[in-house]
C-alpha cells in the first residue's frame, strides 16, 4: 500500500472511504478519510487509528514501513469509533503496545468500547510523552466534541495531530492542501464544522487561542487533507466559524404540498432582498438538512415554512428542525410561515420548535389560508422587509 511521509520518520497510514455517503444523517457526498500517523522513534508510535472495517487498510501501510508488532504506543485523541475502531486489530499484533488516552473520559471510554485486558496509560492535558528523539505533548478539548477529546503536539516537528478540529469528510488520493482543490477543502470544512462541531463553539473559541500560541508547520487532522500551506488561512476559518456573530443573511427553509407555502417562501425571499440581506431559498424536497446548516452558521434570519399534514407540520420540516435544534445555532432571528386548509397546527409546531431553539422569535406566525393572492403575497413581502430593516 502506498504510505506518504508527512516528515522523516513521520508517516500517513490511515485509510479512504471512498464510498461512504451519510455520517448520522449528514450528507458525505465527497467520501471521507479516517486518518492515523505512524512515529517512528525510540518508541514507535501509531495515533489514532480507522474505523473497523478499514483497519486492514491501515495494517497494510504500517506493514510496509515497519513490523506492527514492534509498535510501542497508540495514542486514542478521541474514543468515537471511526477513530478508534482500528484498535483491536493492531493490538492483535501490537500485542505489548500501551493505549494513551484521556482521564478520565477517554479511558472509560475505551474500556467500555474494548474492554479492560489492554495496557493502559490515561493522561491529562499539560502531560507529555517521550519517544526518544521527539516528545508528544497533550492538549485536553473536552466537548470538541466529546467529553474525550485532545489533540496531540509535536514540538520537535511542529505537527499538532488535531483530531477532529480543522478536519473535512473528504476523499482523495492526495494527503495534503495544497495538492487539492482549496475552495473544495475549505468547504467541506466549513460542512464539517457546522454540522459537528457547531454546537461546542464556545468550546472551539476558547481552543483557538491555544492552538496559535503553538509553533507548528502542520496540521493533520483525523479526517480529510493535512494542512500545511495554508494553515493561517484554516486557523482563521475556525475563528470565524466559532465567533458567534451572525451576518446579514437569510436561510428561508420550507416544504410546500400545492405550492401555496413555496409562494409565500419565494415572497419573505424578496423581503429579505429589499433590504440588501442575502437571502438562500432551501427546498426540503430537494435539499439535504445537514447541506443547509452550512448557510445556517452564519445568517441572522432563519424563516422556515410548512403547510398543515394531519394536524402536523411537514414530516420533512419536523426533521429539519429536530436537526437544527440539536446544532443549537445561536444569536438567530427566526419566524414561522405556512398556509393552511382548516386548521394550521402545522405553522404552530413550527413556530413552537423555533422557540424550542431558544431563537429570537421575531413576528407570530405567517399563516395563510389556502392558496394566498397576489395581494396576499405583497403584504407579506412588505411586512418581512420592515422585520428585517
Amino acid at each position: 500500500m502506498n504510505t506518504v511521509e508527512l516528515k522523516p520518520g513521520i508517516y500517513a497510514v490511515g485509510a479512504v472511504d471512498w464510498n461512504v455517503r451519510s455520517f448520522h444523517g449528514y450528507t458525505t457526498n465527497r467520501g471521507a478519510t479516517y486518518n492515523a500517523y505512524l512515529i517512528i522513534d525510540e518508541k514507535i508510535t501509531l495515533i489514532d487509528t480507522v474505523k473497523a472495517p478499514f483497519a486492514e487498510e491501515m495494517i497494510r501501510r504500517i506493514s510496509a514501513i515497519i513490523d506492527p508488532s514492534k509498535i510501542d504506543y497508540v495514542v486514542s485523541n478521541h474514543v468515537e469509533m471511526d477513530h478508534s475502531g482500528g484498535i483491536p486489530a493492531i493490538m492483535k499484533l501490537a500485542t505489548n503496545a500501551t493505549i494513551v488516552t484521556t482521564a478520565a473520559s477517554g479511558l472509560d471510554g475505551l474500556k467500555a468500547h474494548y474492554g479492560s485486558d489492554y495496557n493502559y496509560l490515561p493522561v491529562k492535558g499539560g502531560d507529555s510523552l517521550s519517544l526518544g528523539k521527539r516528545t508528544l505533548q497533550f492538549v485536553a478539548t473536552p466537548m470538541l466534541h466529546w467529553p474525550d477529546n485532545m489533540v496531540t503536539y509535536c514540538p520537535e516537528e511542529k505537527i499538532l495531530f488535531s483530531n477532529d478540529a480543522f478536519g473535512q469528510h473528504y476523499a482523495t488520493s492526495k494527503r495534503f492542501d495544497d495538492e487539492v482543490d482549496l475552495d473544495i477543502a475549505m468547504a467541506e470544512a466549513l460542512k464539517y464544522y457546522a454540522n459537528i462541531l457547531m454546537p461546542y463553539s464556545m468550546q472551539c473559541s476558547k481552543t483557538i487561542p491555544v492552538v496559535k500560541s503553538l509553533d507548528i508547520d502542520m496540521i493533520a487532522p483525523s479526517h480529510g487533507v493535512i494542512w500545511r500551506s495554508h494553515i493561517a488561512d484554516i486557523v482563521a476559518k475556525y475563528e470565524y466559524f466559532s465567533d458567534g456573530k451572525p451576518e446579514p443573511k437569510a436561510c428561508v427553509v420550507y416544504d410546500s404540498m400545492w405550492h401555496s407555502t413555496e409562494k409565500m417562501a419565494h415572497a419573505i425571499m424578496e423581503g429579505f432582498a429589499r433590504n440588501g440581506i442575502t437571502a438562500k431559498l432551501f427546498d426540503l424536497k430537494e435539499n439535504h438538512i445537514s447541506d443547509i446548516m452550512s448557510d445556517i452558521l452564519k445568517t441572522e434570519y432563519i424563516a422556515v415554512g410548512s403547510p398543515t399534514l394531519n394536524n402536523n407540520m411537514l414530516p420533512t420540516v419536523a426533521s429539519f428542525l429536530c436537526y437544527l435544534k440539536g446544532l443549537a445555532p445561536k444569536n438567530k432571528k427566526a419566524f414561522a410561515f405556512g398556509s393552511y386548509g382548516w386548521g394550521g397546527q402545522g405553522i404552530r409546531g413550527v413556530n413552537q420548535e423555533l422557540m424550542a431553539c431558544k431563537f429570537d422569535v421575531i413576528a407570530e406566525p405567517f399563516a395563510q389560508l389556502y392558496i394566498p393572492t397576489p395581494s396576499d403575497l405583497d403584504a407579506l413581502e412588505n411586512t418581512v422587509a420592515e422585520l428585517s430593516k
